[in-house]
This record gives structure tokens, C-alpha cells and sequence, in this order.
């Protein structure tokens, strides 16, 4: 036999060696991987060894390394990026709008709260609030007394006592007159409702005596149907006049010691403010008691023109109670914009009830024509700037009032909306300046590049 070539041989050893070494880097890379399928996760405890393999029995199977355990992943899976927060995952203008909305769910619930303690106590809150329209109107009088050499003990009683002893004889005045013109008042508007009949009966709208009957008897059936309502409303009458009378002598006791000790009692209250936010406090006060002096003072005077030139115009027409509805023009004249329709709408029913269709037509020109010279002319020449309030905001104001409060709410509605303004616009101003205050000033380059271009 031919020998084999000895390169050959060689060849074929060298092909064996290379198989040998591919099977054992194979069998590495299954143990390799074996064990770190094995292998714990990282910060679990180590597994506790086999104590005793021998002790096991020959069917008794080996413990389960991997017991309760999900096995990890192979290393060829994708890989799956984490969850975000909540808080990231929703979008920006959802979560403004959550945040706002749960701090305005706030605010309306402690405004609710707010209210209902005010509702329970709305005696006490309008009394002191009528002490203050009153000390605004009063105060002027002490402070002028006190600068003639006048005791300010003095001052206050001398003008607490003359200003509601007038209050006191205007309401008498109007009680007067109403007593004594009531039975004339009857008569004329009984003969007023006798021409209006025949007017009617006369007129292109071809009314019939028998629609004018069944007009009348539903209203007397309405009255009759009624009438435990009229009784319970006259029994609670009484009640309203209790609350009237204690409302009033809460009025007199808060203005005496407003009148006298002013303030003192302002600079009480501003112990109760936070020392951060007391100076901007401290100075909006001030400037909040010259609104709300102006306001009263400037309401005075427009109302009593108002009364005057109506009460005029209206007597001179031949309407009666021409005094006693001048009296109720003067008073209606606080609550604004509404005050001055319902008693310029009383003096035209009156007229109309009393002279006729002519007359009711005159006193309604009266009153238009002094509404929009006090409109345009007197309010913004006497109230001035102090108190400019749109009327939008007037309208809201005090529609905004008279459901919370009635008349009551009406009425002091305007005011407190000129004070909020004021006191508003001045804490805006001082926390702009003590901003302002508070930053330090440019310095080099950025101090010339923020300099006016006119310096």
C-alpha cells in the first residue's frame, strides 16, 4: 500500500483540532447563558445552597432555582422603554386647567360658605354697612369742628344728633304727607280709574264693557284667593319691624363709635392683616374711605338736585303729593340706575291716575329731561374721577345686589364696587413698585442698554 503524503495527514489533524475547539466554545455559550437565566435578579437575596444533595432521595426532585419568578428576557428581545408619570403623560393645557380648576372650586366654595355666614347675620352686616355710608357722609362735619377748637367728643355728639334727627324728620315728613293726601290721593285715582274706563271704552282698541268687568273680577278673585298670603305677609310685617327698629339702633351705636374712634379701630383692624401684605393694606385704606366719602357725598347731592327739580316740575303740572314724591325720589336716587326709573315711573303713574294721559306725559318728560342732565352733567362734574365705575359694571353690580340682598344689596352694591376698584388698582400699583423696589439696579453694558433712548 501506498503511504499517505505527510502534509495531508497533518491537514486532517489540524481540521479534527478546529472541531474540538468549536464544541467547546458551543458548550461554553449554552452554560454561559444557562446561568444567567439562573442567575437572581439584582438586590434579591442570594439563593441559600443545597445543603445535603445526598440527603435527597432518588425520586425527590431538585429544588427550583427560579421559584416565583419570572425569568428575565432573552438578550436578543426588544426592549421596552418605561411608563411615564401620570403628571408627564397628560398634555399642558389639561393639567392648567385642572390645577385652575380645582383652586376656583375653592374659591367658590369658600365664597358659598361666605355668603351663608352673611346671610345669618344680614342684620348686623347692612347695619354696620349703613354706619359706614353714613360716617362717610357725617365725618367731614366732625373733622371741620375739631379744626374750630372743638372737643372731638363734642364734635361727634353735635353731629350724630343733628344729622339723624334730619333723617328723622324727613321719614316723619313723608309719613305726613302721605297721611294727609291719602284720602284725596283715593278719590283721584278712583275718578282717574273712571276716565281711564271711558277712555278705554272710546278708544280704536275696541274694548267692551264686559271685557273691562272680567278684567276687575279676576283681580278681586286673585285677591280673595290670596288672602291667607296678605294675612301671613301682614303678620310677618311686624316681624320686619322689629329688625327695622334694631337695625336702626345698630346704625346710631356703630356710627357714634365710628364718628369718635375711627381710627383707632382701622388701625386695629390692620393688626389683624399679615405684616407682609400690611403696608399695601395701610395705604390702600385711606385712599378706599375718600372713595366711598365722595361716592356718598356726590350721591347726596345729585339726589337732593334730582328731588328738587322733579318735585318742581311735578308740583307746577298739578300732580298731588308732589312733596312726599319728591321725598321718595330723593331716597330711591341711592340705589342707581333702577332708583331713578321706579321713582320716575311712581310720579307717572300718579300723574296719570290722578290728571290724565296729558299731565302723565309732561311728568315724564320731567323726568327724562333731569335724568340725562344728571347722567351726563351733574355725576361726572360732582362724583369726578373718584368714582368712575362703568356703567356695565353699575348694571351687573347692582342687578347682582338686589338677588342676594334686595334693596338693601342694591344699594350698597355701586359703592362697594368703587371701593374694590380703588383699592384694586392701588394694591397693583404698590406691589408693581415694590417690585420694582426690590430689584437691583442694571449695572455696565446692560445699564446702558436699557437706558432710554432719549438720555
Amino acid at each position: 500500500m501506498s503511504r499517505v503524503p505527510g502534509w495531508l495527514g497533518r491537514f486532517g489533524a489540524g481540521i479534527n483540532k478546529m472541531g474540538e475547539r468549536l464544541d467547546e466554545r458551543r458548550a461554553e455559550a449554552e452554560r454561559a447563558e444557562e446561568d444567567e437565566l439562573s442567575a437572581p435578579p439584582r438586590g434579591a437575596p442570594a439563593r441559600a445552597p443545597d445543603p445535603d444533595p445526598g440527603a435527597r432521595g432518588p425520586d425527590e426532585p431538585a429544588p427550583e432555582h427560579d421559584t416565583g419568578r419570572v425569568p428575565a428576557p432573552p438578550a436578543y428581545a426588544p426592549t421596552v422603554a418605561p411608563r411615564p408619570e401620570p403628571v408627564v403623560a397628560l398634555p399642558w393645557g389639561l393639567r392648567v386647567a385642572a390645577e385652575a380648576g380645582w383652586r376656583f372650586l375653592v374659591l367658590a366654595g369658600t365664597l358659598w360658605v361666605l355668603m351663608k355666614v352673611i346671610s345669618s347675620v344680614q342684620l348686623v352686616i347692612f347695619a354696620f354697612i349703613a354706619a359706614l355710608l353714613i360716617t362717610a357722609l357725617l365725618q367731614p362735619t366732625v373733622a371741620r369742628l375739631m379744626r374750630r377748637g372743638v372737643p372731638r367728643g363734642l364734635a361727634t355728639a353735635l353731629t350724630a344728633i343733628l344729622g339723624f334727627v334730619i333723617m328723622g324728620l324727613v321719614g316723619w315728613f313723608v309719613v305726613w304727607q302721605v297721611q294727609e293726601n291719602i284720602d284725596q290721593l283715593s278719590e283721584q285715582v278712583q275718578d282717574g280709574i273712571d276716565d281711564l274706563r271711558r277712555w278705554l271704552l272710546n278708544s280704536p282698541f275696541h274694548v267692551t264693557d264686559g271685557q273691562i268687568n272680567d278684567i276687575a273680577k279676576s283681580l278681586r278673585d286673585a285677591v280673595g284667593a290670596n288672602t291667607d298670603e296678605i294675612t301671613s305677609a301682614g303678620l310677618e310685617g311686624v316681624t320686619v319691624i322689629v329688625e327695622a327698629l334694631t337695625g336702626v339702633l345698630l346704625t346710631m351705636f356703630s356710627t357714634l363709635f365710628l364718628l369718635y374712634d375711627g381710627r383707632r379701630i382701622w388701625e386695629w383692624t390692620l393688626g389683624l392683616v399679615p405684616a407682609q401684605a400690611r403696608p399695601g393694606i395701610a395705604g390702600a385704606g385711606p385712599r378706599a374711605w375718600r372713595t366711598l366719602t365722595a361716592y356718598v357725598r356726590g350721591t347726596v347731592i345729585v339726589a337732593l338736585i334730582d328731588a328738587i327739580f322733579i318735585g318742581l316740575g311735578i308740583f307746577f303740572l298739578g300732580v298731588p303729593m308732589a312733596v312726599p314724591l319728591a321725598v321718595f325720589i330723593f331716597l330711591f336716587a341711592f340705589i342707581p340706575l333702577v332708583g331713578a326709573v321706579v321713582s320716575g315711573a311712581l310720579a307717572v303713574v300718579v300723574a296719570l291716575v290722578t290728571q290724565g294721559v296729558f299731565t302723565a306725559v309732561m311728568t315724564l318728560g320731567v323726568v327724562l329731561a333731569v335724568q340725562q342732565i344728571e347722567g351726563h352733567i351733574l355725576q361726572p362734574f360732582i362724583l369726578g374721577r373718584a368714582v368712575r365705575v362703568h356703567p356695565l359694571a353699575v348694571v351687573l353690580a347692582v342687578a347682582a345686589g338686589g338677588m342676594v340682598s334686595g334693596i338693601g344689596g342694591a344699594v350698597v352694591a355701586v359703592p362697594l364696587v368703587a371701593v374694590t376698584n380703588t383699592v384694586v388698582v392701588y394694591l397693583r400699583a404698590w406691589s408693581r413698585e415694590a417690585h420694582l423696589a426690590h430689584t437691583p439696579e442694571p449695572r455696565g453694558a446692560t445699564a446702558v442698554n436699557s437706558s432710554p433712548a432719549g438720555d
